[in-house]
């Protein structure tokens, strides 16, 4: 995996221990096999001994290309590869991480810089060489701090710090990026152009980044992993200022596991066509008000609501250990200690699946062979009957679950992998027509005597805000509230006789996991929702520095009284000067 994605290997996974055909002899592996032996070897004499070193590297091969109103604005091709290295003092029962400060660099810091990208063996074994040593003296560090912290708290049940895992052997090529550099740039610029034909648009730009490679996985179990992967994806946001001065923006996203496997440009156009006509409806349309009633998460809203209520919260982050009076922000799951309560409606089941290649003709994008700890993945049953029966676990041992489930998708905090979903399909037994699931919604308002309802077909997930504006909407989440949700993009009021209206700057309150229980019905329809999971809140595109690739297929929902309320900020004001005209 490359810092910025994560995707599925393309060789077929039997079995605990996998086998690939016989490989040409590796520098990089023999390399890490050489250094590893030499320095656990060498640290036994020390007062803290090794008991797991591991070495991860990701290596890509990338093409970037940014373009906004028909001009070019960046143009990259890039190599790199980033190594992680772990290694852990004590045992799996107390060992260095789960700490506050176990992801600091305590040890020294060498000028290591970039990987080398030659496969010169002795390079390698130098770099290696530096960067154990520094983890190594980091763990040292982290593990008396933590000790001295623990004998100032008192802790009735201590959980095991270190899960076990089998032994995985996977080792495949990495593919070559083998794309037509200036047709994409040509592509990309003729698509930004899309966005001059609409002159109340603000800010615009379209992106391309496609890459190949992998990563490498190495540790001193006996796991040796060298899966490749892929991902090409188009990314084009556009916004606009209502007359109130509020911003208004949309998105688009186009992804494949190769540049080959993108939408043509005719559909791209259509699209982004699409996003400027909603961005200028946007900054016409009146703001929202509050609002407290069913809401209609209608098509992909279904999809993306259930990516970040029920996926992100799927997930079991560990509370670190932490000096007495020391705060340090941390955001449970809401799910936690919920195992066989009730999350959905009984006629619910929910699967995580990364053995899932396809879904009705169309190429699932979460799909993966081994995960970022060496564990094989299988397909999890995560909600059957409406009931919680199981978490996307890691090797770092969570409350009543000790082992992996192969789910470590992303570098986590505090030492260990953070867990996510890969192709996450949501059914219903009992389902019904959209335009049923409309009546449905008209019928309950009449019922509740409302003047309107609510429809929402687009959410800001993963979110296109900025990283300021992210940190005014968490802020602004009131105090003890739930997992802040992303604001809807497409809002419409919908009124007894069937007409809508579409409306702005609202976002939900009080919208989390357990909302999930008052879903009154489900669409016959499935929305396949692919996105790029990352540790930012709201899932913020470029929030993060690293990646996973992840599907969600799940139908339309009602839920039964939500609320909304409109975004108390501060509005910047209209420019001064009207904008220039923009000549084709």
């Amino acid at each position: 995996m490359r810092p910025w994605l994560l995707l599925a290997a393309v060789v077929l996974v039997t079995g605990i221990v996998l086998t690939a055909q016989a490989p040409v002899a590796d520098p990089v592996l023999q390399a890490m096999h050489d250094e590893m032996e030499r320095s656990r070897k060498l640290m036994v004499s020390n007062p803290e001994t090794p008991y797991f070193v591991e070495y991860l590297l990701d290596e890509a091969d990338t093409f970037d290309v940014a373009a906004t109103l028909g001009g070019v604005v960046t143009r990259r091709r890039d190599q790199f590869r980033n190594l992680t290295v772990h290694v852990r003092v004590g045992d799996p029962k107390f060992d260095n991480t789960n700490y506050i400060g176990s992801s600091f660099p305590f040890g020294t810091r060498y000028d290591l810089e970039r990987f080398p990208l030659d496969n010169d063996y002795m390079v390698l074994r130098r770099y290696l060489w530096l960067a154990t040593d520094s983890s190594y003296k980091s763990a040292v560090e982290a593990i008396s701090r933590k000790r001295a912290a623990l004998r100032n708290l008192s802790l009735n049940d201590q959980l095991n710090d270190f899960a076990h895992a089998e032994p995985v052997r996977f080792v495949a090529d990495f593919r070559k990026l083998t794309l037509d550099e200036k047709a994409w740039t040509d592509r990309v610029r003729t698509l930004s152009a899309i966005f001059a034909r609409f002159p109340e648009i603000r800010t615009s730009g379209v992106e391309l980044d496609a890459g190949e490679g992998g990563y490498y996985l190495l540790n001193s179990e006996g796991t040796e992993v060298r899966v490749p992967d892929g991902l090409t994806y188009l990314r084009a946001r556009a916004s606009a200022q209502a007359p109130d001065g509020m911003t208004v923006r949309d998105w688009a996203m186009f992804h494949a596991l190769t540049a080959a496997g993108m939408a043509d440009e005719v559909e791209m156009s259509r699209a982004l066509r699409s996003l400027a006509e909603n961005v200028v409806a946007l900054a016409h349309a009146p703001k929202g008000d509050d609002y407290s009633g069913p809401v209609l998460f209608e098509g992909v809203a279904g999809a993306q609501i259930l990516a970040e209520v029920l996926a992100k919260n799927l997930t079991l982050p560990r509370r670190p250990v932490v000096e007495p009076g020391r705060n340090t922000a941390f955001l449970a799951s809401e799910l936690e200690g919920r195992m066989g309560a009730r999350v959905l409606p009984d006629s619910f089941e929910v699967v995580d699946d990364p053995t899932l290649k396809q879904w009705h003709g169309h190429t699932l994008f979460g799909s993966y062979e081994v995960d970022r700890e060496g564990v094989v993945p299988k397909p999890l049953h995560l909600v059957e009957k409406g009931l919680l029966k199981g978490y996307l676990l890691t090797r770092q041992p969570v409350r009543g679950h000790e082992g992996s489930n192969g789910r470590a998708r992303l570098p986590g905090n505090y030492g260990a992998s953070a867990s996510g979903v890969s192709n996450l399909v949501v059914t219903s037994s009992h389902t019904m027509p959209v335009s049923a699931l409309k009546k449905n919604l008209l019928e309950m308002i009449a019922a509740r005597t409302k003047p309107y309802g609510i429809i929402v077909r687009k959410m800001d997930f993963p979110s296109s805000a900025s990283v300021e504006e992210a940190r005014r909407l968490l802020s602004g989440e009131p105090s003890g509230a739930s997992r802040p949700v992303s604001l809807p993009i497409l809002v419409y009021r919908v009124f007894p006789d069937g007409r809508e209206e579409l409306v702005r700057g609202l976002r939900f309150r009080g919208l989390n996991a357990r909302s999930l229980r008052d879903v009154v019905a489900a669409g016959d329809d499935a929305a396949e929702f692919d996105f790029l999971d990352n540790q930012a809140p709201f899932d913020l595109m470029g929030g993060a520095g690293y990646v996973s690739n992840a599907s969600v297929v799940a139908p339309s929902l009602l839920i039964d009284d939500l609320e909304l309320h409109p975004l108390e900020d501060e509005l910047p004001k209209l420019p001064v000067v009207p904008a220039p005209e923009l000549s084709q």
